[in-house]
Order: structure tokens, then C-alpha cells, then sequence
């Protein structure tokens, strides 16, 4: 070998076993930072004050929102089902959905705020007949609703009438391939006890900041604790003013959906809204699309 191309071979060799000294540690080997993935910004349809309704999803087109948490409705109908039984509403939907371009990333039984789950029979056949719906839209998640008077907090024997009611539903749910996803005032540790004695992919935590904020749980520790196996869906939410000028810290929101590796939808539900609808939902959005950038 000539001189000139020994030195020149010894000297890339010695650089190659030099540690990289300024650059980020994952170039040296290291795992490379989680990233949380958003499949979309959605709204909830009750927030754009059109529940059940398909021009939700044209609401939300002029919006820029990728996506509707569509509502079951909260009206019994005569034949002791709720709107979004229906199969020509869910046909509406669907067809609204391919003429927008608007998705449908999940569904929501509000009316268990008012017919609570832990104890009504309809609400448990609400719940049951939630799932074909579900799959006619292609829609993974089903919000259950646990507020008013399906609130279960100090209610010991509410979250064990709900455990047994889950067990009953989750094999079903895991044939289909749904998820149910609780939304309440619980926090993490009471919902990790329930989470463990139901034993299902298909039962997780719908966690909505904003509440659990009001509710004076860590949000930040808590959605690191639950983590992505166990999180479902997430409300964006700030009781007191729009995204970003309130109290919730959606960029260390965004910091704990990177530590946990979240890949999934979040959901405004908005509830100051001072200019209307439509300014100030896309106001949030915007803010959201920034900070999740």
C-alpha cells in the first residue's frame, strides 16, 4: 500500500472509533426519542353542538378538523333504541364521511351521563348494540361515559356493578375489535384496580386532561403511568379559556404522549368557546396542530 493511502485509510479508521462528540445520542447507538404520532385532531360532535348529526362532519371540514367523535344520541326512540342505531343514519355517516373526507375515528354514549351504566338495563343494552355500529363505520373506539349520575367516584359498589358488566363485554368486544374506552372523574389508580380485574385489550382509560386537571390529578404523571396500553383516546380540554391562554400545558401534554409512544386521535372538547363554534374551535385547532406539529 502507497504511503499516501495508508495515512489516509489509518486516519478514517481512527475518526470511526472517536465517540461523536455534539451529536445526539442516539447517533451513537442509543434508542432513538419516542414520538408520538397523532393519526388526527378531531372534535366532538356535542362540541360543535351537532350530536348525531351529519353536518357535523361539514362543520368540521371548514374547521380543518380531520375528524368527529360522532354521539349515539341522547333521545330514546319508540323502539327503545338511540338515534345512531339507526342503520340509515349510520349510512348517512358513512356517506358523509367518503364526501368530506372527514373520518370517524370514534363513537360516544353520552346518554350514560344521564342512564347510568352501573345500574340500568338499558344502558348495558345500549352498550351491547354499541358494537355492530361500531364496525358498520369502522370506527375502533366507543366512549363510555361516566359523569351525573353514572358517576362512580366514593361509589364502591358502582365500580364493582361496572367490572362485572365489562367482563360480560369484553369478550364480545374482542371478537369484534372494538375498544370501549371509560371517561370519568377516576383517577388513575382506581382505574388501573378496574382495568386489572376486567383483563381486556379491549377495555382501556379515555382520558380527557382537562377533567382529570379539575379533578386535581397529576394529568402529566398520570398519562405516564397509564400509559399506551392502557389509553385509548384522549379529550384535548380547558375549563378556563381557549387552548394554550388557560391551565393545561398541551405541550407537556405532547411531552407525555412522546414518553409513552401514543399513536392515536385526540378529540377537543371545547368548553370555552366566547366567539362561537366555529372561531374558536378553529382557533384550538390551529393551536393543537402547532403544538403536535
Amino acid at each position: 500500500m502507497r504511503r499516501r493511502h495508508f495515512l489516509k485509510s489509518a486516519a478514517v479508521a481512527t475518526a470511526a472509533a472517536l465517540p461523536a462528540v455534539g451529536l445526539p445520542a442516539f447517533s451513537q447507538g442509543a434508542e432513538e426519542p419516542k414520538k408520538c404520532k397523532l393519526l388526527g385532531i378531531g372534535a366532538c360532535d356535542w362540541t360543535l353542538k351537532l350530536a348525531a348529526n351529519t353536518e357535523s362532519l361539514d362543520l368540521a371540514k371548514r374547521i380543518g378538523l380531520d375528524g368527529v367523535q360522532v354521539d349515539f344520541g341522547h333521545e330514546v326512540q319508540a323502539n327503545g333504541k338511540l338515534p345512531l342505531h339507526d342503520e340509515k343514519l349510520q349510512e348517512a355517516f358513512l356517506a358523509k364521511s367518503a364526501e368530506t373526507g372527514v373520518k370517524v375515528p370514534s363513537l360516544a354514549l353520552g346518554v350514560l351521563n344521564r342512564v347510568a351504566y352501573k345500574n340500568d338495563e338499558n344502558a348495558k343494552q345500549w352498550v351491547l348494540d354499541s358494537m355492530p355500529v361500531a364496525k358498520r363505520l369502522k370506527t375502533p373506539v366507543v366512549l363510555l361515559a361516566f359523569f351525573g349520575n353514572g358517576d362512580l367516584r366514593n361509589d364502591e359498589p358502582g365500580i364493582e356493578a361496572v367490572i362485572a358488566r365489562l367482563k360480560e363485554l369484553a369478550p364480545r368486544a374482542e371478537e369484534a375489535g372494538i375498544v370501549y374506552g371509560i371517561e370519568s372523574w377516576l383517577k388513575a389508580e382506581v382505574l388501573e384496580r378496574m382495568l386489572d380485574a376486567v383483563k381486556s385489550p379491549s377495555i382501556k382509560v379515555y382520558y380527557d386532561v382537562g377533567n382529570m386537571h379539575k379533578e386535581s390529578e397529576d394529568i402529566h404523571a398520570a398519562v405516564r403511568r397509564l400509559g399506551r396500553e392502557r389509553i385509548c383516546e384522549f379529550h384535548a380540554k380547558d375549563y378556563d379559556d381557549l387552548y394554550g391562554k388557560g391551565s393545561i400545558d398541551f405541550a407537556k401534554v405532547r411531552a407525555d404522549m412522546d414518553a409513552i409512544g401514543y399513536t392515536g386521535w385526540i378529540h377537543i372538547e371545547g368548553v370555552k368557546i366566547p366567539h362561537g363554534v366555529e372561531e374558536d374551535i378553529r382557533y384550538d385547532v390551529e393551536y393543537l396542530r402547532k403544538t403536535f406539529a
